[in-house]
């Protein structure tokens, strides 16, 4: 499965318990209701960017979503975290990209964002042979690799908030989430009944019982054969007919 779709979501949450608090952000970012699997840092080739109102709009109650994404959380008055997914694109849309992830303390959106896009474009311009000094600015090896014309964008989806001041737990979330679009396709004239609905489990077991009928008259086929021949004295009776199974 390659992933022709992708869309970027983020969300903050605040709540007593831990785990609550990075619910409430899944809620905002829109995937609570989903089931979300880390996926390492490959973006597709030829992969899409749709918006986030279609990507959440594709998305099942229950469905597994593969997402490269990150969080953070803090429960201290007034500290600063964030949480961010950078993005490079390579020109060649036969080539993949990179994503990464990062999670900070003290870093602003901005400054956070830099960072994971800074990762995402490295790791790309090293696979793409294009030579840069790792000491520059984040803004001077930007330029360096746009102008190689072999990354065509570079961009982060950041999330950063300050700990609530009577210290619940306070979480930060960002993601870039792959939209899954090989699932059985339909017969758009021949709608069908959620009733009327077969699963696969019982198109299985269909096939396999005709199967099983289909050896049993080859099975039926072969013992009137044995027996027309036994009978005809052109096989020796010390060779015994197959027994018939009785009828249940």
């Amino acid at each position: 499965m390659v992933p022709k779709k992708i869309f970027y979501t983020k969300g903050v949450g605040v709540h007593k318990e831990k785990l609550a608090s990075f619910e409430m952000a899944l809620r905002v970012a829109g995937l609570a209701h989903c089931n979300l699997v880390l996926v390492s840092s490959i973006f597709p080739p030829g992969c899409k960017i749709a918006s986030k109102e279609e990507g959440l709009k594709s998305l099942k109650p229950g469905e597994i979503v593969f997402a490269v994404y990150d969080r953070e959380s803090n429960n201290e008055p007034n500290r600063l975290i964030a949480a961010s997914v950078g993005v490079a694109i390579p020109a060649d849309p036969s080539v993949h990209g990179y994503l990464s992830e990062h999670h900070s303390f003290g870093e602003t959106d901005e400054k956070a964002g830099e960072y994971a896009e800074d990762l995402a474009a490295s790791m790309l311009a090293t696979t793409l042979g294009i030579e840069f000094d790792p000491e520059l600015d984040w803004d001077e090896r930007e330029e360096i690799f746009k102008m190689s014309g072999k990354i065509v964008r570079t961009t982060n989806i950041t999330q950063s908030a300050v700990g609530n001041k009577d210290g619940l737990w306070t979480t930060v979330f960002a993601a870039a989430v792959f939209i899954n679009e090989d699932g059985p396709s339909l017969d758009p004239a021949r709608p069908v009944s959620a009733d009327s609905k077969a699963s696969l489990q019982e198109q299985i077991l269909s096939e396999a019982l005709q199967g099983q009928a289909k050896n049993a008259g080859a099975n039926d086929k072969l013992i009137d054969g044995n027996d027309r021949l036994i009978k005809s004295g052109l096989v020796p009776t010390r060779i015994s007919p197959v027994n018939r199974k009785n009828p249940a």
